[in-house]
């Protein structure tokens, strides 16, 4: 059994050195550094800085295009109500044009009427007088009458002027509105068009720092991974060197390769290796047994060390055939593996592959040196069917 692959949250705490991987001194180059992405990350810093510099000046043109969308729809509401005002005015206006027409109009009459009289009903009015008292006042109301309807044209006349200069100062208003109006309307397109401009310029920096997040992201996972794998090297050389200098459980290995043409039941296996995906990190013993039930032979069940225990017999390379399972029942590389080991499956020509979170081609012989710290490597018939 392998240990999980890395995650992103491993790598984050990988990249904190809460993993404290070290780097042997003459070990290759990584291919992503600390300092790439501590590069990276002032880039994000400054696209990040341009972002909200930006954003602050979106944020201001959205509050002035709102007032002056206030003081617009505020003049709209000024020019209508002095249209009212016009309408009403012109409407009086009318209406003292015509009762001025009526005035003239009666005065006309009487004017009218006393010429074709001669003068006949003044007269009367002055003949008919019994007293002087009585003389005096039919002459003084008859000057009434006639100051009273001038005055009367005079008054509505006067009106009249006065409504048609208020109608004036109105119009003038509303064409001083009108032109407020037109300022208004080419300040808010233009305003507009500047925040269509910025909010393109926020959307291009938007995707500039979405971009570098990607990319700083994808940068501490890569120097992760190398870094881990870089570390599983490290380990894997350091146990080859141990089994080929102490004589380890590798040692116990014998014989060499005896392989001929892989047909029949085994070529089945063989294809369904090739064809089975990983089910995951810590899951070898699993994809064993996809393998075998995707051939067609049932599904094992167990883990590495209980297949190792019940179906591996041998440790002599002469007996491996293909579609043979190789087993440890544990190994010192990782926790998981001192409990469960690990297997896989060979394929023929000194190759076998296995499931560390993804489905390895390696030689057996590298395998075996790799993981033979504990117990001997050792292969055998899966559930006991032996393939042909």
């Amino acid at each position: 059994m392998e240990p999980t692959p890395i995650t992103r949250r491993t790598a984050m705490r990988l990249l904190l050195g809460a993993a404290g991987l070290a780097i042997a001194p003459h070990s290759a180059a990584l291919a992503v550094t600390q300092d790439d992405i501590n590069k990276t990350e002032a880039q994000l810093s400054e696209a990040q800085r341009k972002y909200d510099e930006v954003q602050a000046q979106l944020d201001e043109i959205g509050t002035q295009y709102e007032g002056l969308s206030q003081q617009l729809a505020q003049t709209l509401a000024d020019i209508d109500t002095v249209n009212a005002q016009i309408a009403d005015t012109e409407q009086q206006i009318a209406d003292k044009e015509a009762e001025l027409a009526e005035k003239r109009d009666r005065l006309s009459k009487r004017v009218r009427s006393a010429y074709k009289s001669g003068g006949d009903e003044a007269l009367s009015a002055i003949l008919m007088a019994t007293s002087f008292e009585e003389l005096s006042s039919n002459i003084y109301y008859l000057d009434k009458i006639s100051d009273n309807d001038r005055r009367l044209i005079e008054d509505v006349e006067a009106l009249k002027e006065q409504l048609e200069a208020h109608q004036v100062e109105l119009e003038t208003q509303k064409a001083e509105l009108e032109g407020l109006k037109a300022v208004q309307e080419q300040q808010l397109s233009e305003m507009q068009a500047k925040q269509e401009e910025v909010q393109a310029i926020l959307e291009g920096l938007d995707a500039d720092v979405q971009e570098l997040i990607a990319k700083r992201d994808e940068e501490m996972l890569q120097l992760a991974r190398e870094r881990e794998e870089q570390k599983k090297r490290e380990e894997e050389a350091r146990a080859a060197a141990a089994a080929s200098s102490s004589g380890s459980q590798a040692g116990n290995v014998t014989g060499s390769y005896a392989d001929g043409t892989t047909t029949g039941s085994q070529a089945r296996v063989v294809a369904a290796c090739k064809s089975t995906g990983s089910p995951g990190a810590g899951l070898c013993a699993m994809w064993v047994s996809m393998v075998f039930s995707n051939a067609g032979y049932g599904y094992a069940g167990g883990n590495a060390n209980d297949m190792y225990n019940a179906w591996t017999s041998s440790s002599n390379r002469a007996d491996l055939k293909p579609g043979m399972i190789v087993a440890v029942s544990t190994h010192s590389h990782t926790s998981a593996g001192r409990i469960y080991g690990h297997i896989g499956i060979y394929i023929g020509n000194g190759i076998m592959m296995d499931n560390i979170g993804y489905i390895r081609t390696i030689s057996v012989n590298e395998w075996v040196n790799y993981y033979s710290t504990t117990v001997t490597p050792r292969w055998g018939w899966l559930m006991g069917i032996a393939l042909t």
